[in-house]
C-alpha cells in the first residue's frame, strides 16, 4: 500500500470510531427518552440492598447501553438526596456489569457482516423519527444502525490495511515482551489515558478488538487495553461530580476505587486469569495453527469474554466490602467545613455534562423546592426583624435579609439557565410543559424573596422614624406572618410530593383567608386612623406590610397552580 492509500484508510478508521460513538449516543439517549420517568423510578426503589442495587444498576446499563449514563445518573440521585452512599456503590458495581454487553455487541458486529440489516434500519428509523409518535424508536433504530455500519467499516478498514501481513506492524508488537508485568502495565496506562481523552470506551474497545482480530496486537496486550479502559471510563462520572456535593464526589470516587482494585488484583493473577478466559471460548494464546479468518472470529468473543469475567468477579468480591468501600472513600473525600459556602450554592443542579431530559428536570425540581425553603427562612428573618430592640442586632439581619435577596436573584438566574439548557435538548411535550411551569415557578419565589425584601425595608423606615406600632397592630402583624408561613409551608409540599398525595384545596384556603383578613385590617385600619388611635404615617406603613403580605399570598398560589398545571 502507498502512503495516500494508508492516510485514506486512516482516515475511515477515524471516521468510523466518530459514526460509532455518535450511534452510541443516539441509541443511549433514544432508550433513556423510551424509557422516561420509569428509569428514576426503578433506581429509586430497587435499592433496597446491596444485591438488589447491583442488579438495578445492571439491568439499567443494558437498557440504556451506557455505564457512563447510569453512573452519571446514580451521582445526581446521591447529590439530590435520592440515594445513600452505599446504594449508590452497589449500582456503580451492576454498571459495570451492564455495560459489558457492549463488548458483546460490538464482538458480533466484528463476526456477523450486517450490512443487509443496517439499510432497512436507516430506511425504517427515518420514517419513525418523522412519524413523531414513535420518534423515539426511531432514533433508536438510527443509533443503533450508526453503531454496527461503523463496526462494519472498521471492519474492512482493518482488512484494507492488511495488518497481518505488515512487517513493520507485526515487528512492532512483536518488540514487546508478552510474559513482562511491565509491559502489561504500559498498555493498561495506554488505555487509560487514551479512553480518559476520548470519553468513549466503545471507542477503544472497538479499536482493540480491530487489532486483536487482525492478529498483530497479542490477546495479553489486547486485554491490559481492556484493563485500561475501565479506568478511564470513571473519568465521565468523576467530571460530572466536580459541582457536586460531598456524598457524590464520594460515589463518583467510588467507582474510581472500585475499576482500580479489581485491575490491582487480576494484575497480580494476571496470566492464569487470561488462560482461564481463553479456555472458557477454546482459543489457546500459544497457538500459531489458526488462520487469519479463525482469530477475526474468536479473539472478539475472547475480548468480551474477558471484559464480562473481570466485571462479574470483581462484583463478586467488592459486593461484601461495600461498607468497607463507604468508609475509605468519606476517610478520603472530606466534607467542606464551610457551612455558609454550602448554604449559598445550588444544591443538586451541577453545571457541565447535562443528563438526560428527565434527570435534567428532577434535579430542577428538587432545586426548586430547595430555592421555596430558602425565601421561607428568609421570611423568617423577616419576622424576627419586627421584634428586634438593638440597632447593631437589627443592623446585622437587615444586611444578611438584604443578602438573601441578591441570592435569591442569583438562584432564579442560575436555574433558568438551566432550565433553558434542559429546553435545548430533544423534549417531549410533556417535558417542555414541565418546563415552562418550573419557569414560572422560579419566577414567582424569586417575587416572594422580593416582598420580603419590601417588608424589611417598611420594618426599617418604621425605625428610622422613632414611631412604634400598637400592640393591636403588632399582634396583627404577627398574625397575618401566620398565615402567610403557613401557606410558604404548605407551598413547600407541594413542591415535593406528588400532586395527587396534596390537598391543593388546602393552599386556596390559606390565600383566601390572607385576603380576607387583608380587607379586615385595610377596612379597621381607616377607622382607626380616623379615631387617631394612631398616625397616618404609621398606618401608612402599617398598612404597606399587610398589602405585601398579600401580594405575597398571590405569588405562593400562583406556585401551587404552576406545578399543579404539570402532568
Amino acid at each position: 500500500m502507498t502512503t495516500s492509500d494508508y492516510l485514506i484508510v486512516f482516515m475511515k478508521i477515524l471516521g468510523s470510531l466518530a459514526l460509532l460513538i455518535y450511534g452510541m449516543k443516539v441509541m443511549s439517549e433514544a432508550l433513556q427518552k423510551m424509557a422516561g420517568s420509569q428509569l428514576r423510578h426503578i433506581l429509586g426503589a430497587m435499592t433496597t440492598n446491596r444485591f438488589t442495587g447491583m442488579l438495578t444498576g445492571t439491568f439499567i446499563t443494558c437498557a440504556v447501553q451506557s455505564s457512563s449514563a447510569t453512573t452519571v445518573m446514580t451521582v445526581s440521585f446521591v447529590n439530590a438526596g435520592l440515594l445513600t452512599l452505599a446504594q449508590a456503590i452497589s449500582v456503580i458495581m451492576g454498571a459495570n456489569i451492564g455495560t459489558t454487553l457492549t463488548a458483546w455487541i460490538m464482538s458480533l458486529g466484528f463476526n456477523v457482516d450486517l450490512t443487509l440489516v443496517v439499510f432497512p434500519a436507516f430506511f425504517l428509523g427515518i420514517i419513525l423519527i418523522y412519524s413523531k409518535r414513535r420518534r423515539y424508536v426511531g432514533d433508536f433504530l438510527f443509533g443503533i444502525a450508526f453503531l454496527f455500519f461503523a463496526l462494519v467499516l472498521l471492519s474492512s478498514a482493518g482488512k484494507a490495511l492488511d495488518l497481518e501481513h505488515n512487517p513493520a506492524a507485526i515487528e512492532f508488537f512483536k518488540s514487546f515482551d508478552t510474559s513482562s508485568h511491565l509491559t502489561i502495565i504500559i498498555f493498561l496506562l495506554i488505555g487509560t489515558l487514551i479512553t480518559c481523552i476520548v470519553q468513549s470506551s466503545a471507542a477503544i474497545m472497538a479499536i482493540t478488538i480491530l487489532l486483536c482480530s487482525t492478529g498483530v496486537l497479542p490477546i495479553y496486550l489486547g486485554i491490559a487495553l481492556v484493563m485500561g479502559e475501565n479506568i478511564g471510563t470513571t473519568a465521565t462520572v468523576n467530571l460530572a461530580a466536580l459541582g457536586a456535593n460531598t456524598q457524590a464526589r464520594r460515589a463518583a470516587f467510588a467507582h474510581l476505587l472500585f475499576n482500580v482494585f479489581g485491575v490491582v488484583w487480576v494484575l497480580c493473577l494476571f496470566y492464569p486469569f487470561v488462560d482461564m478466559v481463553c479456555r472458557m471460548v477454546g482459543y489457546d494464546p500459544e497457538s500459531t495453527t489458526l488462520s487469519a479468518a479463525q482469530k477475526a472470529t474468536i479473539l472478539p468473543i475472547v475480548l468480551a469474554m474477558f471484559h464480562t469475567c473481570f466485571n462479574v468477579c470483581n462484583t463478586a468480591v467488592l459486593i461484601w466490602f461495600i461498607p468497607q468501600m463507604e468508609r475509605v472513600v468519606c476517610w478520603i473525600i472530606k466534607p467542606k467545613t464551610n457551612k455558609e459556602d454550602d448554604e449559598f450554592r445550588l444544591r443538586f443542579i451541577q453545571a457541565g455534562i447535562m443528563k438526560t431530559p428527565e434527570l435534567s428536570v428532577l434535579e430542577a425540581s428538587k432545586e426548586i423546592h430547595a430555592y421555596a425553603e430558602f425565601t421561607q427562612h428568609m421570611f423568617g428573618m423577616v419576622r424576627d426583624l419586627l421584634t428586634i430592640k438593638e440597632d447593631d442586632a437589627f443592623e446585622q439581619l437587615f444586611d444578611r435579609i438584604d443578602k438573601y435577596e441578591d441570592r435569591s436573584d442569583d438562584m432564579e438566574v442560575e436555574i433558568a439557565k438551566y432550565l433553558d439548557q434542559v429546553s435545548d435538548a430533544h423534549l417531549s411535550d410533556d417535558t417542555k410543559e414541565k418546563v415552562r411551569q418550573m419557569l414560572r415557578e422560579i419566577s414567582e419565589i424569586e417575587s416572594i424573596g422580593d416582598s420580603c425584601l419590601h417588608i424589611a425595608r417598611t420594618i426599617g423606615r418604621r425605625r428610622a422614624a422613632k414611631d412604634e406600632f400598637t400592640e393591636a397592630q403588632f399582634d396583627n402583624i404577627n398574625q397575618m406572618f401566620e398565615l402567610v408561613d403557613d401557606a410558604l409551608t404548605q407551598m413547600g409540599a407541594v413542591l415535593v410530593k406528588h400532586k395527587n398525595e396534596v390537598n391543593v384545596d388546602r393552599s386556596f384556603t390559606m390565600e383566601n383567608q390572607i385576603n380576607n383578613y387583608r380587607s379586615q385590617l385595610r377596612t379597621q385600619n381607616i377607622t382607626d386612623v380616623n379615631d387617631h388611635k394612631y398616625t397616618y404615617t404609621i398606618g401608612t406603613m402599617y398598612m404597606d406590610i399587610i398589602q405585601e403580605c398579600e401580594r405575597l399570598g398571590d405569588f405562593i398560589i400562583n406556585v401551587v397552580q404552576a406545578r399543579m398545571c404539570m402532568k
